[in-house]
């Protein structure tokens, strides 16, 4: 199993971004689908995750700004992040679970003027 993580870039404060993460390799029923972000410095922390039935849970940091999506045909999970902060530059890491969780590689987000 790999996951593709993708989006990532430099953004102002306020903008907007959309990342996609694509898990390919053998797999019948994702579970759970999220992210996780790391800033330099800090421990990872846990983002936004959605069922495989859709359910969502977003940490209180991004409530309101940002939307987790998946698209169970094509494997991919969404993260629609708007009105970015710079306190949300950070490497975001992808995820799914099934049975076992693997992660994707990373993807930096920069929110700066």
């Amino acid at each position: 199993v790999q996951l593709q993580a993708s989006g990532g870039g430099l953004v102002q404060p306020g903008g907007s971004l959309r990342l996609s993460c694509a898990a390919s390799g053998s797999i019948f029923k994702i579970d759970d689908m999220g992210w996780y972000r790391q800033a330099p410095g800090e421990q990872r922390e846990f983002v936004a995750v959605i069922t495989g039935g859709g359910s969502t849970n977003y940490a209180d940091s991004v409530k309101g700004r940002f939307a987790i999506s998946r698209d169970n045909a094509k494997n991919t999970t969404y993260l629609q992040m708007d009105s970015l902060k710079p306190e949300d530059t950070a490497v975001y890491f992808c995820y799914i679970r099934i049975g076992f969780f693997y992660w994707g590689q990373g993807t930096q987000v920069t929110v700066s003027s």
